[in-house]
């Protein structure tokens, strides 16, 4: 597979990296920060591998200087990185904490000192437990909570921050939180994940004039986890019949279109309405919101690992759907090679992703995610061979080059993610990092991933 360079990608691509706030940070209960949804949700027996959970991670509240540097080193332009909730409204709702605030406050200033854009995410996931005692997503106020967020946030940094993204992956914290259940707080209801799907839109929509006030330069943004949705074997629909075609459907309605169609076509996607009515009479949706939804934005982020496979049951002896609307869609095996997580490696999905997320909306795209797990091994040396790694960042920069070739208008690119951290559900066993952490010791390490992105980046 051929490898990006400088030259193959536009004038002002924009080179960066991501994190997040409760995979990083720790200092838990530290400067005034109280409990989010994760926090209860990680020290629930049963709920997270090893029993982890983020008090400490990557210990990134005291060790942002070592990262930051560590970030110059690789030659990154742009970090990406998401502001917890309850570090800023501890309660959710009500007085600011000001330590909250003073730590982001010096963590831009030293982005900014480094010459590295700082692009800020409102929403990780982090809710603040308080709220969740209010029904959380559930609860229609969450709107006018997290606009007051944004409020106080983006007054505090709007003068030095030029990047705002509201929400990332509202289908993680909806349906994979509130349907699924493995994801806090872990419900296991497709009627409540429809529901907290349409809040979390809602409230992103509440939150964009917000941010426009207070930031009126800045870029404003979400960020979407879209999946191309294939049938068992190949990367088309050709052959296949209209079982299948239909299980694609509704598997793409709840994958896709769920956040696709109120965003950027004004409602939710065709048939989804129809084949949710025995879960919803879907009298959430108030007159109006699509409206609130579909504020104007200026680019729209896109994170994507893997494309998705499914087909129709055929034998009617399917158990009913986790899914909202996907009664006998069943999952069909990924193509290998599969990393560590068990997703399908496919650059080609990811071009076609991006080309589908560009047609959607209409707008520039920046791939705010992007990267791969593997069983690491830090040799007697400390060093770190990440072949997989490496291939697999190669093979979707090399897609991306091609997406563009075709038209499509991405703007930049953050590799999934800075540091090994603290992976939701999965605990400490997974690692997406380019920087290995020992996370007895707190040490850090360049993997040959991270120098060979370093490498990419410097058109080396």
């Amino acid at each position: 597979m051929r490898t990006p360079t400088r030259t193959d990608l536009p004038d002002g691509f924009l080179w960066g990296a991501a994190t997040a706030a409760y995979q990083i940070e720790g200092a838990h209960d530290e400067d005034g920060r109280l409990p989010s949804i994760w926090d209860t949700f990680s020290k629930t027996p049963g709920r997270v591998l090893g029993g982890d959970t983020g008090d400490v991670a990557c210990d990134h509240y005291h060790c942002w200087k070592q990262d930051l540097d560590l970030a110059t080193e690789l030659g990154l332009a742009a970090y990406r990185f998401s502001i917890a909730w309850p570090r800023i409204i501890p309660t959710g709702t009500g007085s600011a904490n000001q330590l909250g605030i003073d730590f982001y406050s010096r963590l831009v200033d030293g982005l900014l000192e480094r010459g590295i854009r700082p692009v800020a995410t409102l929403y990780h996931w982090d809710l603040p437990q308080t709220l969740d005692e209010r029904g959380g997503w559930l609860n229609r106020d969450s709107a006018q909570w997290f606009g007051e967020y944004a409020a106080t946030i983006t007054a505090a940094l709007g003068d030095r921050v030029q990047h705002w993204t509201t929400l990332n992956e509202p289908w993680c914290s909806s349906v994979l939180s509130y349907a699924i259940g493995a994801h806090a707080p872990g419900h296991q209801d497709p009627a409540e994940a429809l529901v907290a799907a349409h809040h979390l839109l809602l409230a992103h929509g509440t939150a964009v004039p917000v941010i426009r006030e207070h930031a009126p330069a800045a870029a404003v943004s979400i960020t979407l986890n879209p999946t191309q949705v294939w049938g068992p074997q190949g990367t088309s629909t050709e052959g296949l019949d209209e079982l299948d075609l239909d299980a694609i459907r509704r598997a793409d309605n709840v994958y896709n279109g769920l956040f696709f169609g109120p965003l950027f076509h004004g409602g939710l996607p065709e048939g989804m309405v129809a084949d949710t009515a025995h879960l919803t009479d879907h009298a959430y949706i108030h007159p109006g919101d699509f409206d609130v939804i579909g504020a104007p934005l200026d680019n729209l982020g896109v994170n994507n690992y893997f494309p998705t496979r499914v087909y129709a049951d055929r034998t009617g002896t399917a158990q009913p759907s986790v899914l909202p609307g996907c009664d006998g869609v069943l999952a069909s095996d990924p193509h290998p090679p599969l990393t560590a997580m068990g997703w399908e490696c496919s650059p080609e999905g990811h071009r076609q992703i991006l080309a589908r997320s560009a047609a959607e909306s209409g707008l520039p795209i920046y791939i705010t995610e992007n990267g791969s797990a593997w069983d690491d091994v830090v040799t007697a040396e400390g060093r770190i061979h990440d072949a997989e790694r490496t291939a697999y960042l190669r093979s979707h920069l090399d897609a991306v080059s091609q997406a563009i070739t075709d038209g499509v208008d991405v703007r930049g690119y953050f590799a999934w993610s800075l540091l090994d951290n603290f992976e939701w559900a999965f605990g400490y066993s997974k690692r997406f990092g380019l920087i290995h952490v020992d996370y007895a010791t707190q040490e850090r390490r360049l993997k040959d991933s991270a120098l060979a992105y370093q490498q990419i980046i410097r058109g080396a």
